[in-house]
């Protein structure tokens, strides 16, 4: 698998290792020259091109053309979307990923504009610790397709509407799975006959739809 990242700063450089580490070939497009320095000492095994993401010719450099993926993770919203349009609709790169910086310009960042998948830093920063605060015990785990499904982990209430019934018994809303439960340390693979006790922790798909409903079974 080819991977071009543009923008070689703390974002763009901890992906480069991370996909490394993984065995995916990486080249990192970056144009701050000490940037560049400091990317060939801490990412010995990434290919390092100094220029712009938002220049076709840099990215025909990088390799483009057979790039199985592109991520534009830099500072600026204006070079993450243009390198995203540039990729997707001049070279058809299969998969392409854009960081948002400001969180006013992510309607820009959707498949109409070359991008495939817009990474709000804020919004998802905001999603968490707003869930790292909820009282009912919810956390998002893993987002799924266009934020449309998710997993999550819920604490079964002590007074819960779920707390003593079987899996089978309890009027999950539509499009939700129980995939796993942890009772007293042991994690369970359940079934229909499952019952939930105060204290476990469920593992749960579900759609965003879902959500609030789960909330309420379990609190």
């Amino acid at each position: 698998m080819q991977v071009i990242i543009v923008g070689g700063g703390k974002t763009g450089a901890h992906l480069a290792s991370r996909l490394t580490d993984d065995g995916i070939a990486v080249t990192v497009i970056e144009q701050r020259v000490e940037v560049v320095k400091r990317l060939c000492q801490i990412c010995p095994n990434v290919s390092v091109i100094e220029g712009s993401g938002s220049d076709p010719e840099v990215l025909e450099r990088a390799g483009v053309r057979i790039a199985d993926a592109v991520a534009a993770v830099t500072g600026l919203d204006e070079t993450n979307l243009v390198t995203s349009m540039l990729a997707k609709m001049e070279y058809a790169v299969p998969r392409v990923v854009a960081r948002v910086n400001n969180p006013a310009n992510a309607w820009m960042f959707t498949p109409v504009n070359g991008v495939d998948v817009g990474v709000n830093q804020a919004e998802i920063t905001a999603r968490f610790v707003i869930e790292g605060m909820d009282v009912h015990d919810m956390y998002t785990l893993m987002k799924l397709g266009r934020d449309e499904h998710s997993i999550v982990q819920v604490t079964v209430g002590a007074h819960a509407r779920a707390a003593g019934l079987a899996l089978k018994d309890i009027p999950f809303p539509a499009e939700t799975i129980v995939t796993a439960v942890e009772h007293e340390d042991n994690l369970i693979v359940p079934n229909g006959d499952t019952v939930l006790e105060p204290g476990d922790e469920a593992i749960i798909f579900t759609s965003e739809e879902g959500r609030d409903e789960i909330r309420r079974l379990f609190s």
